[in-house]
């Protein structure tokens, strides 16, 4: 990408020693002072002016007032090779505390000096030094800023050919992300792009601003100007614009950027750490949910986690996340060895510190569960183990039930035999009214651990663990989502298969997905089903077209969208998960408490034991049936189940 020069690091950091540049600030506040003293001397004519010892000695008040207020407010360690001229207000803070020391110290120690100034001649003294002072130092500064740039620019140090780009609006986050990229070495600024038509023309800071009318324009402006991407500074401002804009731009072959954290992001690191490319997972088009990491952190600081599926898209990220508040034991549970391998070497690599317990388990084997409990006795426990995939557990029912319910039980009864404090479950929007097998079992496990939870909060069962589950439609990006599936077939040129044309989903990207376990498995004082704001629902088949158009391509005409028709169990439209009919209020962002109907654990129970043992003899039908006897309101879809739905209404 680029060369280093021997000189490279000496532009790394200030060129210029923060204790030269102090010594400076001393001798201009002397200096301005020397001045401001002669001034009132030039009106006031009684006043004589001379350097004499008790002059001196004030000089030497001033220089000491400067001292004290450069080492509070340190505008003297400011790295001038990334400095913005816009660094006035630390500054007029140390002059404003310079100039009360020197006033109020002159004021008490006037009677040392040949003639005390009075009430107006100390006050042009004052007006004069502070003035005089904050206008050299900010001159100063602006030089040594100039100077440090020029130095850079015209050193031999990196060579690289800077990308062009655009900023998208003129807000103060515009402003900031610029002044950033201007200090980078990866990106040049060709200018800022506004819908304001007054604003066409004008410039801020050298940099044009450029009236964009319609969207379609971009691709003939970048043209001219040789720009190969636009960056978005923030994401309200990326929400604003929808996808037509983002989707023009890559038609013409332009890439989009999303400034993340631009806010805390300074010098060279933007284009590392604040600046990333527009993701499929950014076109959900709406505010994620906020995420509370004090509170969260206060809940797993020094407490034993285990995670059940950590090596899954939910389950790793929960671990990296858990691993970051500080938790004193993780215990990843995983049936994968490759996975769970795979995340033990991202979390030794970040969190060395971290005691982590990588344990090979099923959570099917009821006595595999219970060692682990028992060796580890976790204090809250995140189970994301499950099957997830509709089509696939519809075609096996028993494999579903067995992982899915019997395995919730096994985690669930251990948790309260270990006396954990809380366990967490993750299920979905399908278990509302399910039309499948696997949204059904979701359901049935909701209900074993919700009456669990309620009996024990009864004191009708031993224990103190309190039972949460999150409900969340579907995750972007995780293992065999569409999103993964879309982007094979695109890369292998299509078809990209959607199932039917009026298809819907909800979305949300993995990190919302964990931020919703935490906080509401952190947040629940009692045993309780929280649901989330999915905001808008998406047709599959614009999602589909999206990501063909973000990868260059024109649907239907590059690229082919097939319909396939709806699988065994899928059906068209999912639930939606938080309304104010079924849900109730919390003061947690976007999220929701679910209102169910309880079930008395002790009727349940022996339901539960009699699918396990009818599941383990492979009996689908059989397996399903005793489903439906359980939740009344499963209703098979497309699915060879829908006969017993037949008979039972017979």
């Amino acid at each position: 990408m680029y060369k280093k020069s021997k000189n490279f690091s000496f532009f790394r950091h200030s060129f210029v020693s923060p204790w030269i540049i102090l010594a400076f600030d001393i001798a201009l506040g002397v200096f301005c002072a020397a001045v401001s003293y002669a001034l009132v001397a030039y009106f006031f004519e009684s006043l004589a002016f001379s350097i004499d010892g008790s002059l001196i000695g004030f000089f030497l008040l001033v220089a000491l007032s400067t001292l004290i207020s450069d080492l509070i407010f340190k505008p003297h360690k400011q790295v001038f090779r990334y400095s913005s001229l816009r660094i006035g207000m630390k500054l007029g803070f140390a002059v404003l505390l310079n100039t009360a020391i020197v006033g109020l110290g002159y004021a008490l120690l006037s009677g040392i000096y040949a003639r005390a100034l009075t009430g107006k001649e100390l006050g042009l003294f004052v007006t004069f030094y502070l003035l005089l002072l904050y206008m050299s130092m900010l001159l100063f500064r602006s030089s040594l800023v100039v100077l440090a740039r020029y130095l850079v620019k015209s050193s031999d140090t990196p060579v690289i050919a800077k990308k062009r780009v655009f900023i998208y609006g003129i807000k103060e986050e515009s402003v900031r992300l610029a002044s950033l990229l201007d200090e980078g070495y990866e990106y040049y600024l060709q200018g800022y792009l506004t819908q304001t038509p007054s604003q066409d023309g004008h410039e801020i800071e050298g940099k044009p601003i450029f009236y964009i009318d319609d969207a379609s324009m971009i691709g003939q402006l970048a043209k001219a100007k040789g720009v190969i991407g636009v960056i978005f500074p923030s994401k309200s401002d990326f929400l604003a614009e929808r996808e037509n804009f983002i989707i023009e731009c890559e038609k013409s072959g332009l890439n989009t950027y999303l400034g993340t954290g631009i806010g805390q992001t300074t010098s060279a690191t933007v284009m590392k750490e604040g600046v990333r490319r527009i993701k499929i997972e950014d076109l959900l088009f709406r505010d994620v949910i906020s995420q509370n990491k004090d509170e969260i952190a206060k809940l797993y600081k020094d407490k034993t986690v285990m995670v059940t599926g950590a090596a899954g898209s939910i389950g790793s990220e929960l671990a990296k996340q858990i691993a970051s508040f500080g938790a004193k034991k993780l215990i990843l549970f995983e049936y994968a060895e490759t996975g769970l391998y795979e995340i033990r070497l991202y979390l030794e690599h970040y969190f060395p510190d971290l005691d982590l317990v990588p344990r090979i388990g099923d959570i099917r084997r009821r006595d595999i569960v219970e060692h682990a409990f028992q060796e580890f006795r976790p204090d809250i426990v995140l189970h994301a183990a499950a099957y997830k995939h509709v089509p696939l557990m519809e075609e096996h029912p028993c494999e579903s039930v067995y992982t899915n319910i019997v395995g919730t039980q096994n985690v669930a009864d251990m948790a309260v035999k270990y006396g954990a404090e809380r366990m967490v479950m993750i299920s979905t929007d399908k278990a509302v009214n399910p039309t499948n097998v696997m949204g059904a079992c979701k359901r049935a496990c909701e209900i074993y651990i919700q009456s669990m939870g309620k009996a024990i909060e009864e004191g009708r069962m031993q224990g103190r663990t309190i039972f949460v589950t999150t409900r969340f439609g579907n995750v972007l990006g995780s293992n065999g989502s569409v999103i993964s599936l879309f982007k094979d077939q695109i890369a292998s040129g299509g078809p990209v298969t959607v199932t039917h044309p009026d298809i819907v989903r909800y979305f949300m990207s993995i990190p919302e997905a964990c931020s919703l376990v935490l906080q509401a498995g952190g947040r629940a004082k009692k045993t309780q089903i929280f649901v989330s704001d999915m905001g808008q629902k998406h047709k599959i088949v614009d999602l589909a077209k999206r990501m063909i158009q973000l990868s260059g391509f024109e649907p239907d005409k590059d690229i082919k969208i097939v319909y396939t028709g709806l699988r065994p169990g899928e059906k068209l439209y999912e639930e939606v998960l938080a309304t104010e009919e079924n849900t109730l209020k919390t003061d947690m962002d976007k999220i929701r408490i679910a209102q169910v109907w309880d079930f008395d654990y002790d009727e349940i129970a022996p339901l539960y034991g009699k699918l396990k043992e009818t599941c383990l003899t492979g009996d689908n039908f059989a397996t399903v049936a005793l489903l439906k006897e359980l939740i009344p309101e499963y209703v098979s879809n497309n699915s060879i189940y829908e006969s017993l739905d037949h008979k039972s209404h017979q």
